[in-house]
């Protein structure tokens, strides 16, 4: 089981100015360490997409911080981000590898499924994530997933497994007991009462408190 657990941030579903953004981003990265970010904007053409990948993306990767597209393998690849993710509606695992190729990330929602997180598996994924744990401000939850599903994974996967759904400061810790590799986080860091900086500075706080069991 991982000690070490990292941060997935997912942007707000609507960035009307991503210039504006761009401060909340820098200032969320200016907290602590980030594994990753995902531009997750839904109800959007190509071009709004384009716009806030081309101002966001240099922010994450002068700082090491894979730049993840969500659902648009294409778009990935012609906006040169590190990865893409895809859901069980959208394109299949296998391919969305076709299309990025081998060096950019695969990253596939398993929901509550151990099948479906095994099938993202043995079709290339460099992860799978489970959720929702919560109830989430940012996205409609139609499955809730049990921790138990984290504590199977990492005790039997060697591919790392992402958490995602309504998790906050004040709600993370089980499952980072549990033995998540990353907690994907959106409203829990846009919205939080002291400022995205303040909320990816207690992120880190639990998982070196994790660390140290």
């Amino acid at each position: 089981m991982s000690s070490t657990c990292r941060l997935y941030l997912v942007s707000p579903e609507r960035i009307e100015h991503p210039s504006i953004f761009a401060d909340e981003l820098r200032a969320a990265l200016a907290g602590g360490d980030v594994a990753a970010f995902q531009l997750r904007l839904k109800g959007v053409d190509d071009a709004a997409i384009a716009r806030a990948a081309d101002t966001l993306r240099p922010i994450c990767q002068q700082r090491d911080v894979a730049f993840i597209l969500n659902d648009r393998p294409d778009l990935a690849v012609r906006l040169d981000c590190d990865g893409v993710h895809v859901g069980q509606d959208d394109i299949s695992c296998a391919e969305a590898r076709r299309i990025v190729g081998p060096d950019r990330q695969v990253g596939v929602t398993a929901h509550a499924s151990r099948h479906l997180a095994m099938e993202a598996a043995e079709a290339g994924a460099d992860y799978v994530a489970f959720g929702a744990f919560y109830s989430s401000t940012t996205k409609a939850v139609t499955t809730l997933a049990d921790i138990e599903i984290v504590e199977w994974w990492s005790e039997l996967m060697e591919i790392p497994c992402v958490a995602i759904g309504g998790i906050t400061v004040e709600n993370a810790a089980p499952v980072i007991a549990a033995g998540a590799d990353f907690l994907a986080v959106a409203g829990g860091v846009w919205n939080h009462e002291g400022g995205p900086e303040a909320a990816v500075r207690a992120f880190n706080e639990l998982f070196a408190a994790r660390g140290q069991d």
